[in-house]
């Protein structure tokens, strides 16, 4: 049985503040943190995946829980919402440690704490992380891999190609917004191939053109891995159709509903 989450030896909360704010495409931007607080975080490369916490929008400033083990949560509830932080999870996209200096990336979904915070920071603005781990798990005898993410999950894959192995096989799928958030220059092994789908104004749920993309795939001989993440009915929807439809151990495939369209997160 493959691990779900590799998680980092040791951790601890780290505060941070916003370096720069960039566009990355209409509906992604790119936050930049710094601090010397960043000697703290481990670098696990692939899609590491740290909580983000982020002040709300009538806060003077980011108040942290202190507590770097697991009873960080309740420390968080026991505030009141006049103190307490947003933290939602992100996927550090790239990380320059000679310069204290990590980018996350963010799809701009409207009417999310997240994303209103994303188009609002500004250098100085506080934010803080605290290592959650990583995911992209694959088993050495996997001889191809199918990645597969809505908007929210393309920093993670493209961060995962990034560190990916020269050796990687791989065919992934890229849901966004809008052809113009496609990226024509990614950095991946010459054995992986992209294929972007944009839903261009669609009545599609996101995540569904991804699905529907996903399906043309097939595992061939050979062990698979499968990692998908974004929409919940994307990353089950595909760990369904492999099993069914291909007979793909559900053990090779890693599956993330990282939200749930119409449902906000709690918070």
């Amino acid at each position: 049985m493959l691990p779900k989450l590799r998680t980092p030896e040791t951790r601890k909360m780290i505060t941070l503040e916003v370096l720069a704010n960039t566009a990355t495409s209409p509906n992604f931007t790119t936050i930049t943190l710094g601090g010397p607080e960043l000697e703290h975080l481990e670098n696990a490369g692939h899609d590491q995946a740290v909580r983000l916490f982020f002040p709300r929008e009538d806060q003077d400033g980011l108040r942290m829980p202190t507590s770097s083990g697991n009873a960080w949560m309740a420390e968080l509830l026991l505030m009141p919402k006049t103190r307490r932080p947003w933290v939602r999870n992100y996927t550090i996209r790239r990380r320059r440690p000679e310069r204290g200096e990590v980018d996350v990336e963010f799809a701009l979904h409207s009417d999310a704490p997240a994303a209103d915070w994303a188009c609002r920071a500004r250098p100085g603005d506080p934010a803080g992380i605290f290592d959650i781990g990583v995911s992209y798990l694959p088993p050495d005898d996997a001889e191809r891999q199918l990645l597969v993410g809505d908007e929210s999950a393309v920093p993670a894959i493209l961060a995962i190609l990034e560190h990916a192995p020269e050796s990687l096989r791989a065919d992934v799928v890229l849901e966004v917004p809008e052809t113009a958030d496609i990226r024509p220059d990614i950095t991946a092994p010459d054995g992986v191939r992209v294929r972007w789908v944009a839903r261009d104004g669609s009545a599609d749920v996101p995540g569904a053109p991804a699905l529907a993309a996903a399906k043309d795939w097939s595992p061939g001989p050979g062990r698979s891995y499968t990692w998908v993440a974004g929409e919940s009915k994307l990353a089950t929807g595909l760990r369904r159709h492999l099993v069914q439809e291909h007979g793909v151990p559900k053990q090779d495939i890693a599956f993330f509903g990282y939200w749930r369209h119409g449902r906000p997160s709690p918070g």
